[in-house]
């Protein structure tokens, strides 16, 4: 089986492509390309976050245009990130196009692996709005990278959820770790990586 070629990492809602773990990634990966893009609101310098149709867009047009730059398939990256934007990834890769109200079903983008940083299994203190309705369609290989304090998602609601997706999935938990994962880039980086090679 053929290693992983690339990587192209979103960030949450609330950061952007410089966020001090996506640059750790992309310094213990190297010399891996790696892609660390900013959804469309950060560009248009908004704090908030365009509706998903927008932000999945961007996620397949970013991996697009990155597989091209380098001279590879879409298949041969893994792709993820931070909360949102690892969020926005698996619904890429699971085929979802979520509009108000309701969710349309497209072709899913075609990929060798997720990583998911912080993946905000539901919002804090509201666990009955739940953001997994996509991962039963997920069938690819996933890293969960998650503290075992998020408000956004238990270790063991996670597991509970996670265990849908039909994909080989593995879990790395940070112990005492919030969302934010604060001082923890380093593990995350070499979670990643231990991961990946694994692939």
């Amino acid at each position: 089986m053929t290693k992983p070629k690339g990587v192209v990492l979103f960030p949450g809602a609330g950061s952007d492509r410089n966020h001090s773990s996506l640059v750790k990634i992309e310094q213990h990966l190297a010399p891996l390309p790696v892609g660390r893009v900013d959804f469309p609101y950060r560009r248009a310098g908004r704090k908030a976050p365009d509706r998903a149709p927008v932000l999945l867009e961007c996620v397949v047009s970013e991996v697009a245009a990155f597989a091209k730059e380098h001279r590879m398939r879409t298949s041969s990256l893994v792709i993820g990130g931070r909360s949102m934007g690892g969020r926005m990834c698996s619904m890429a890769v699971a085929g979802s196009t979520a509009v108000a109200g309701s969710t349309a079903v497209v072709d899913g983008l075609s990929v060798k692996g997720l990583v998911l940083v912080s993946y905000p299994l539901h919002p804090p203190a509201q666990p009955e709005k739940l953001r997994v309705e996509h991962l039963p369609r997920i069938v690819v290989p996933v890293l969960f990278v998650h503290g075992t304090k998020d408000p956004f998602g238990s270790p063991e609601d996670l597991r509970r959820h996670a265990s849908t997706i039909p994909g080989d999935v593995t879990f790395h938990f940070i112990e005492n770790g919030r969302h934010d994962l604060k001082n923890k880039d380093t593990e995350i980086a070499e979670a990643i990586a231990g991961w990946m090679s694994s692939l």
